[in-house]
């Protein structure tokens, strides 16, 4: 037997998965936190539902810190950015991009909730789907302190790791095989974040539909 052969039969799969699982999981999240196109909360919730079927009892805590930390790191690094931005008389492209994600009354209500209830909305803002964007340039507009929005930005990606990973228990324990509950998430996690979409669409139609009526 060769010595990659003997590699391969004396590491479990499961070892396997966690050597690669973890880092990807770290990877996808920053990078989904720079680059806001990329769905972290699905990726987070399909790395619960694979650590949920492991037998590893450590795997779950180990997914909501790697996510956790990944998330913090990746809003540190694009606020840093956005400061850049801001200091700099022409502006940059991050900045650019951050304002390209926050549609002016979204900015405008983030801005209004700061001022009324500070870093606290920062908690809010990662569970509210879209709502990260439009409270991390309000905070950047009203030159909030690197320091006071990573005291403020360490709850906010604790509390949103948690969520997504419930979402992803939940989604492990409704089926037997780890792709069933990962695809059960990933729908899941894509429906929370169409829903608040769909309805501030359907909202302003039933209003219309209710003036024509009264008219």
């Amino acid at each position: 037997m060769t010595l990659v052969g003997e590699l391969m039969v004396s590491v479990p799969p499961e070892s396997t998965q966690q050597a690669v699982g973890y880092p990807s999981l770290f990877l996808l999240v920053v990078l989904g936190s720079l680059v806001p196109v990329v769905p972290t909360g699905a990726v987070v919730s399909s790395a619960a539902v694979v650590a949920f079927h492991q037998t590893s009892p450590f795997a779950l805590l180990i997914v909501f810190g790697v996510a956790s930390f990944a998330a913090l790191l990746g809003d540190v690094g694009l606020y840093w950015l956005g400061q850049r931005g801001v200091r700099s008389r022409g502006g940059s492209r991050w900045l650019a991009r951050l304002r390209t994600h926050a549609a002016p009354e979204r900015l405008a209500q983030a801005q209004h909730k700061l001022r009324e209830h500070g870093v606290l909305v920062l908690v809010l803002s990662r569970l509210v789907p879209a709502g990260r964007i439009p409270v991390m340039l309000a905070c950047l507009l009203s030159k909030m302190p690197l320091r006071r929005f990573v005291r403020g930005d360490i709850p906010a990606c604790l509390a949103w790791a948690a969520t997504y990973q419930l979402v992803g228990l939940l989604g492990g324990s409704l089926f037997r095989e780890p792709w069933q509950g990962v695809v059960a998430a990933v729908a899941l996690t894509v429906l929370i974040s169409v829903a608040p979409a769909l309805w501030r669409r359907l909202r302003p139609a039933d209003r219309d539909d209710s003036g024509g009526e009264q008219a």
